[in-house]
């Protein structure tokens, strides 16, 4: 299990006199874009098809985005690297995602699968939803069928990290 924070392709030169901590929380999901394609890309997942990693800060915004494009280079480029999976189905397989909110893209969950969807508060940061979470989640996610919140809020982060659910979220909703 790997946890890669949005960070973890390295931060993007700034102009001078940029605002620096704007900037880079706007570039968030860019980062993350770019820290899950070069890890797609190393094959490490495709050597250990049991490696899960995470991918924390970045949004799911730029998630269906990039499959997209993985399917585009495999079926227009013929880029792919002879793999035995298609390289979107290998960021199924092998990735999950994290999400404050993402109100104008969370309709786009099922393009990487809700089972790899997964909720954050950023805590202590600016823009993190805690401590009004839950009203966040009601106000913009309240479309989202039940089964599926239960999953992103709280059953896929105990399945990924191995961690049991309180008995108070036991048993599931009908």
């Amino acid at each position: 299990m790997i946890s890669l924070h949005v960070g973890s392709s390295g931060m993007a030169d700034f102009p001078e006199g940029c605002p620096a901590v704007q900037l880079g929380a706007t570039l968030f999901g860019q980062l993350s874009l770019t820290a899950c394609a070069e890890w797609l890309w190393s094959g490490w997942a495709v050597k250990y098809p049991e490696l899960k990693i995470a991918m924390s800060e970045g949004g799911i915004g730029w998630v269906a985005m990039l499959i997209d494009r993985l399917d585009n280079i495999v079926d227009r480029s013929g880029y792919g690297l002879g793999w035995d999976m298609r390289p979107a189905d290998v960021l199924r397989r092998n990735f999950w995602f994290c999400t404050i909110d993402d109100p104008s893209t969370i309709d786009t969950r099922h393009a990487m699968g809700v089972e790899n969807v997964m909720v954050e508060v950023d805590y202590p940061h600016g823009d993190g939803t805690w401590p009004d979470t839950q009203a966040v989640i009601e106000k913009l996610w309240g479309h989202i069928p039940p089964a599926e919140l239960r999953m992103m809020c709280c059953e896929n982060a105990a399945a990924l990290y191995r961690h049991p659910l309180p008995e108070i979220v036991l048993p599931a909703l009908p």
